[in-house]
């Protein structure tokens, strides 16, 4: 799996974001060790006074597997903190899921 796979299973799978003139946003990955974290790049700037970005805690991340390409939807939290929680993610599902 590659990063530019990643971000075409995203593509495929999951709605982009779009600013408020329709402009697609850029979307970015993380790269770790057992996959990818691909979110939205939201440019920092400001439009009309208001954040581009969606106000705390909206939008979340996809975490694709390395090894499967499977996506799970995580929060839009800090890469770091994206990539434990998908880690606490694989530890507690069942068996089963695996």
């Amino acid at each position: 799996m590659t990063p530019e796979q990643a971000l075409a299973i995203v593509r495929e799978h999951h709605a982009q974001p779009r600013l408020p003139d329709g402009t697609p946003v850029p979307l970015a990955v993380y790269e770790f060790d057992i996959g990818y974290v691909v979110y939205a790049d939201f440019p920092a700037s400001m439009e009309n006074g208001r954040p581009l970005r969606p106000a705390p805690p909206g939008g979340s991340k996809v975490v694709v597997a390395k090894d499967t390409g499977a996506c799970v939807v995580l929060p839009a939290y800090p890469n770091e903190a994206t990539v434990e929680l998908y880690r606490r993610h694989l530890r507690t599902r069942p068996q089963n899921d695996q």
